[in-house]
C-alpha cells in the first residue's frame, strides 16, 4: 500500500479533535435541549428552520433538505411535534401531492422561549471559546467540508 494513503501527523490529529466533536457535541446540545424545553436538538433544529421561513411554513420535502433529514425520518419527528401541538401539516395549495408543515403559534412560543438557552450552550461550547477569526475560519472550513458532502446545495447552507 502507498504511503500517501495514510494521514500525517499533523492531518491525523486535526482529524481526531474533529471525531471528537462531531461526537460530543450533540450530545452536549440534546442534553441542553432536553433538560430545559423537552426537546431533542433535532426538534428544535425542525421548529427553528419553520420559524424563519415564509409564513413559518416549508413543504415537507423542503423541510427536509434544510434539516438534512430523510422524509420518512422528519415526517416521524413532524408527527411527534404535531401532537404536541407545535406543527401543523396542511395539503400544498399548489400541488395536492405535497404536504406543507407550518410552526402553530405554539410552535412558535416554544421557538422564542427555547432558543436563548440553546443560543447560550452554543455560545459557551462553540462560539465563546474562538475569535473573530477562529470564527471566520471554522465557517471557511465548514463551508468546504459541506461543499465535498453537498455538493447540489441540497441542505441550503452554504449561502
Amino acid at each position: 500500500m502507498s504511503e500517501d494513503v495514510w494521514l500525517s501527523d499533523d492531518q491525523q490529529r486535526a482529524w481526531v479533535r474533529f471525531i471528537s466533536v462531531v461526537e460530543r457535541l450533540p450530545g452536549v446540545l440534546d442534553t441542553q435541549l432536553q433538560h430545559d424545553a423537552d426537546l431533542t436538538h433535532f426538534d428544535y433544529f425542525t421548529l427553528a428552520m419553520l420559524s424563519e421561513a415564509p409564513n413559518r411554513t416549508l413543504r415537507m420535502t423542503e423541510l427536509a433538505a434544510v434539516t438534512n433529514a430523510s422524509l420518512p425520518r422528519l415526517s416521524h419527528v413532524v408527527s411527534r411535534l404535531e401532537k404536541r401541538g407545535f406543527i401543523e401539516r396542511t395539503p400544498c395549495p399548489g400541488d395536492r401531492r405535497a404536504t406543507n408543515a407550518q410552526l402553530t403559534d405554539s410552535g412558535w412560543e416554544k421557538v422564542g422561549a427555547t432558543a436563548p438557552g440553546h443560543v447560550g450552550t452554543v455560545r459557551d461550547y462553540v462560539i465563546d471559546p474562538l475569535d473573530e477569526q477562529d470564527v471566520a475560519d471554522l465557517h471557511r472550513i465548514m463551508g468546504k467540508i459541506l461543499g465535498k458532502l453537498d455538493p447540489e446545495n441540497r441542505l441550503r447552507v452554504q449561502r
